[in-house]
């Protein structure tokens, strides 16, 4: 059986553990592959080189124990340069393009979220919508991904807010063109367990409509915790399983290297993930 989880953050972004904490706990629980995923957007200052570094110091503290691998999540409005050490990266949309002093996520807090749609948007949370997809839609061309992270990260407050309505088709038409084009690109959706493993949201990105939609479309998966704390490693995993299972799909993938050391994805049936 496996345990591999390819997003997690540690100390040198805004986790609470070390990567050798990290490395330790995984190793300790039968984590067979472990991907840090150090953040790389507008509001995280991350010593690139010394994350580097020590990754690549528990690669070969790990060797023949687990496979780590050295990866990245950048954010769509960043620029790539970051990435000259990574083996892998997740792209994500947190920002949107807009004219503001300080960076405004959509997933931050309630309060500044408002400000980004009242200030930027007019109130209209579905004009904000579409244009956080129209960004997420360009991040593969912008960043190369290996996966996209959070698909629909623009609704992590939605369950306690309920700006949008998810089956409006206001909202799900720019959501499924930007989703059917990165399937287009061949680029895998992570289904993250971030939002679920912490009790803020009910369903995964994506929620359940937008993965029986990527199923439709050909699109391929990944699990992830998500994890900012090494406890929720395998947060909510099994059920993200048996939802994947759920809206059709019988595959995910793990990254990994290959006997010649190269990174690679490969596929692995889901019903191997509930023995």
């Amino acid at each position: 059986m496996y345990k591999a989880n390819f997003h997690t953050h540690s100390t040198f972004c805004d986790g609470k553990n070390t990567p050798a904490e990290i490395a330790a706990f995984a190793a300790h629980s039968g984590f067979t592959h472990l991907g840090f995923s150090g953040h790389m957007d507008a509001d995280v200052s991350m010593d690139i080189d010394a994350y580097y570094r020590e990754i690549r110091r528990l690669q070969q503290e790990y060797l023949g124990q687990m496979d780590i691998l050295r990866g990245i999540e950048l954010d769509v409005l960043y620029p790539k340069d970051c990435l000259y050490g990574a083996e892998y990266c997740i792209g994500s949309t947190h920002f949107l393009d807009v004219d503001s002093p300080t960076p405004l996520s959509v997933d931050d807090t309630p309060a500044i979220l408002q400000k980004l749609c009242r200030e930027h948007f007019g109130d209209d949370y579905y004009a904000l919508s579409r244009a956080y997809y129209r960004l997420e839609g360009s991040v593969y061309d912008r960043t190369g991904c290996t996966f996209v992270g959070h698909f629909d990260l623009v609704t992590r407050f939605n369950d306690e807010l309920l700006f949008l309505d998810e089956a409006d088709p206001r909202y799900q038409k720019p959501a499924m063109e930007a989703m059917e084009y990165l399937v287009s690109q061949g680029v895998p959706f992570e289904i993250n367990c971030g939002a679920v493993n912490r009790n803020r949201k009910r369903e995964y990105y994506p929620s359940n409509f937008l993965l029986r939609a990527l199923k439709f479309f050909g699109g391929r998966i990944i699990i992830n915790s998500d994890a900012h704390d090494m406890r929720l490693l395998t947060g909510a995993f099994e059920g993200a399983v048996r939802t994947a299972i759920s809206c059709g799909f019988t595959h995910t993938n793990i990254i990994e290297h290959d006997s010649f050391g190269r990174v690679v994805l490969r596929e692995i049936p889901l019903d191997q993930l509930l023995v």
